[in-house]
């Protein structure tokens, strides 16, 4: 049945309140077979919330008293007590009120003399219509700085003289435009009291007088359910099956109407040694950027500059290193060769190797689902793909383990209290009754969130909360600033964080990505049912047992083996060389078995290479080199790590030589590494791709590619003849 896109049901649908359950079904069909309803519910969810906006900024927005009173009469509220500062609580009223609210504010203030219909891109939030381009925040310097290691190949001048030498995070900090400034952070202790989201068929807990109460389901209603949520998928399927599954689909919104926001990238330059002799970074196991890219080039179209991560590019896929056998939690190996797109340059690949953890010795976990049911989550590639995931990862608990679901739209409820894996119907059944629709006020979710975990904390086990959103926070704490503050205050519990990002169109990628760094945690993008299988069945030890926390990498080039460098990715987890000393500095986490890559791109000394330099020092001496510099070690790779339940960090260091390898004699993983990195430059443009291209990347992968037993490797193939296909005159890379 076709629905008339002026069918007020729509209003209702769009704004969570129709209440008729069939009216539901049958317009939530017509929506999804449908774009042009599709882009009329979006409007409506855009418009609604440019009103609210507009609403909160001024105490009556171009509304005469008649109006007012005419709108507080639909509202239902006794005439002046309506308060167009606060939030609209009275969501319920918002239909009935859209058609006067549009007239007197939306038509003379943000319309204009347009006559016609607002367009998506004039519905679009100029906030986040944009790419941030900040840089993550830098902590002020304490009073007592943490002493910094002693040099191995540089000898120390006189205390007076001592040189002050910029490294990496200052250089990008004077490029980047400086933050605006932030709010104080919101308060942890107490979750918002407010009515419950809407969950259809469960009983969330709500928020009252600052206590939980728990409206627990039937047991008929869990059993009713069991059938439709049990579902079962084969872990060992094949990852070269992503492109020809023809139940892979997106629900793709307008080219028009587009909110996703991603951090500006800013290529590391090359750095002179004798000026910046060491290069410091937090590790990173994130995956989110290379699934993302995969989602554009599949979807036919190259992905922005700014979503291109090139670390988590390389973190995608497993390598070869080998493997721990002491008491550290990794292991540490280097190798150098010929740099592919630069031949007189020299690649160095650092792989770290995370201790295996068997399933069955994986510790007791006490886990709590954030999900997002808003309105934005109804597509199927959002809300429903999430919830087959927390089925996937529920089926393998074992009763060992506890899972509590926390939801989120425009308040928060406990949708199921901490409940042991050996219910998992209970569990399942509670999944099964979500839907989505209302507002996302994520602050609130994540305080019930923590407080829930806080509350069944595991001692020596596993206490992490896992939020899965499209990351569009619009009411509450949207600030991604407060955002991110929140999560750090709350990481200081030791539950820790993974973040599961869903959707297109509206994609926060910039908040997400802040908020695992900060709340101690990995963030992996969630694409289709392949991707869950990755993150959560066949990585799961991975994605769930954290076995070293705040892992810094500091590596000191000797001036006389190295003239410049640059450190390929990472740009958005550059520390400072003071920080690598400094315990109170957070950093990346290690989970079982993760690898994690790191490459740079050195210049021999002796090998010319343009740097921009700086004029003679007036007060201080030429560097002079130590005894050790003339070893021939290339470089110092020294590590930080803590303990997961650890405050102080321990030290490993490991000197570096370079044998002198041509490209041909690296081994399968640097190659395959390469084949990657150069990938990610030539889609970045990045000015420093050298003599890369994609015909090169695809034959520097078919030699790395290996016995590759999940076929991730044989996919990035696949990706790189997209976008090999997509590359025209008007296309970003070059063949």
């Amino acid at each position: 049945m076709r629905i008339d896109p002026n069918d007020p049901r729509l209003t209702a649908y769009a704004l969570g309140e129709l209440e008729n359950e069939d009216d539901r079904l049958e317009i939530e069909k017509a929506v999804q077979q449908s774009e042009e309803l599709t882009l009329v519910v979006a409007q409506i969810r855009q418009t609604a919330d440019l009103v609210v906006e507009e609403l909160q900024k001024e105490p009556s927005p171009g509304l005469s008293r008649e109006h007012q009173q005419r709108i507080e009469s639909k509202l239902g509220a006794p005439s002046g007590s309506f308060s167009f500062q606060s939030k609209w609580v009275k969501i319920g009223g918002l239909s009935a009120a859209a058609g006067l609210i549009l007239a007197a504010i939306l038509t003379p203030n943000m319309l204009q003399s347009r006559s016609g219909p607002a367009t998506m891109a004039e519905l679009r939030r100029p906030e986040v219509d944009s790419v941030a381009s900040q840089s993550r925040d830098q902590d002020q310097l304490q009073a007592q700085e943490p002493a910094l290691g002693v040099s191995r190949y540089q000898a120390a001048l006189p205390e007076e003289a001592s040189p002050e030498v910029e490294n990496e995070a200052s250089d990008l900090a004077r490029l980047e435009e400086a933050p605006a400034p932030m709010s104080e952070p919101n308060k942890v202790a107490e979750p918002e009291s407010q009515p419950a989201s809407t969950v259809s068929g469960a009983s969330p807990t709500v928020a009252v007088g600052g206590e939980l109460e728990n409206l627990a389901q039937s047991e008929e209603s869990a059993e009713g359910n069991r059938g439709r949520a049990e579902m079962h998928y084969s872990s060992e399927q094949d990852a070269g099956s992503y492109f020809s599954s023809s139940a892979r689909s997106l629900d793709a919104p307008s080219p028009d109407f587009n909110t996703e926001a991603y951090d500006r990238i800013v290529d590391s330059r090359f750095l002179e040694v004798s000026e910046n002799p060491l290069s410091t970074f937090s590790i990173d196991v994130d995956t989110a950027s290379y699934a993302n890219i995969r989602r554009f080039l599949v979807g036919g179209t190259l992905p922005p500059k700014d979503a291109i991560r090139i670390e988590e590019m390389l973190n995608y896929f497993s390598y070869d290193y080998p493997v721990p056998s002491g008491q550290e939690p990794f292991l540490a190996s280097v190798e150098v060769a010929e740099t592919p797109w630069e031949p007189e340059h020299r690649l160095v690949r650092i792989g770290l190797k995370g201790k295996e953890i068997e399933l069955e010795e994986r510790p007791s976990s006490n886990l709590v689902f954030l999900l997002d049911v808003s309105g934005s989550m109804q597509p199927s590639n959002k809300l429903p793909l999430l919830k087959k995931a927390m089925r996937l990862l529920v089926e393998r608990l074992s009763e060992n383990d506890r899972v509590a679901i926390v939801v989120y739209a425009g308040a928060s409820g406990l949708v199921l209290p901490s409940t042991s894996c050996d219910q998992k119907e209970k569990i399942l059944a509670a999944l099964e009754n979500l839907e989505a629709g209302g507002s996302t006020n994520g602050g609130s979710g994540i305080r019930l969130a923590y407080q829930t975990a806080v509350s069944s904390f595991i001692s020596g086990g596993l206490n992490r909360v896992i939020l899965a959103t499209d990351g569009d926070f619009n009411v509450g704490t949207t600030n991604q600033g407060d955002l991110t503050r929140l999560i750090e205050e709350n990481a200081r519990s030791g539950v820790f964080l993974s973040v599961l990002g869903f959707g297109m169109g509206n994609y926060q990628d910039s908040t997400l990505e802040k908020l695992a760094d900060m709340g101690n945690g990995n963030y992996a993008y969630i694409d289709d049912i392949n991707e869950v299988r990755k993150v959560l069945v066949d990585q799961i030890n991975s994605t769930l047992v954290t076995i070293a926390k705040d892992v810094k990498i500091q590596i000191e080039f000797n001036p006389l083996q190295v003239s410049a460098y640059r450190l390929i990715g990472y740009e958005n987890r550059l520390l400072s060389k003071e920080d690598f000393n400094d315990d109170t500095k957070d950093a990346g986490e290690i989970g079982a078995g993760h690898t994690v890559t790191a490459l740079y791109e050195i210049v021999p000394a002796g090998k010319g290479i343009q740097v921009p330099g700086v004029d003679p020092l007036r007060y201080q001496a030429a560097i002079q080199t130590t005894q050790l510099a003339e070893s021939g070690e290339l470089l110092t790779l020294k590590l930080r790590y803590k303990q997961p339940d650890g405050q102080t960090s321990q030290l490993l260091e490991f000197p570096v030589r370079d044998s002198g390898k041509v490209y041909s004699q690296a081994s399968q993983d640097f190659k395959f590494a390469a084949a990657v990195a150069s990938f990610g430059m030539i889609l970045r443009e990045s000015p420093y791709r050298g003599n890369a291209t994609l015909s090169g990347v695809l034959e520097l992968a078919e030699e790395g590619k290996g016995s590759d037993p999940h076929g991730y490797r044989g996919q990035f193939l696949e990706l790189v003849n997209k976008a090999r296909a997509l590359a025209g005159p008007d296309s970003r890379p070059e063949q």
